[in-house]
């Protein structure tokens, strides 16, 4: 994939996730914001309805927020590429209260596997959670399936 930014959007409708459309990323609010070989960013802004009993945004929210910025930093290496998600470990250091930033740099893509880290920082840049991935390349088909 040729490396590329994305400008923020606030729209209610956003379903361009880095040329993918992913419903679901769309209902958390999941905002893309740049993508390039060396890093991934997306936001997630503050919302009442992903926070947990305590009031901090559920863990949930903040490691399928990862997840796909996670993914997105290994799919800029290579057009037609999809990630499936092997393995995730994520380390909550502090409660999230307001708005999400992540980043994430794929650290090697091999043939068949991307091993991927990324953050999760508060609107101050202070660390939330930390999080590494494993994703199995999944390159599609020319034609119809």
């Amino acid at each position: 994939m040729t490396p590329s930014t994305s400008t923020p959007s606030q729209s209610v409708g956003q379903t361009d996730y880095f040329g993918l459309n992913i419903p679901f990323m769309e209902s958390i609010g999941l905002v893309p914001e740049h993508l390039s070989t060396e890093l991934a960013r997306t936001r997630m802004p503050h919302r009442p309805d992903l926070v947990n009993s305590r009031g901090d945004v559920h863990g949930g929210a903040l490691m399928s927020g990862l997840d796909f910025t996670l993914s997105a930093a290994a799919r800029a290496h290579e057009a037609n590429t999809g990630m499936a998600t092997i393995d995730m470990t994520t380390h909550f250091l502090s409660p999230a209260r307001g708005t999400v930033i992540f980043e994430a740099r794929c650290l090697r893509k091999g043939a068949t596997l991307a091993f991927c880290e990324g953050r999760a920082l508060d609107k101050d840049g202070k660390l939330l959670a930390t999080a590494s991935a494993t994703f199995k390349i999944v390159r599609r088909r020319g034609g119809s399936d």
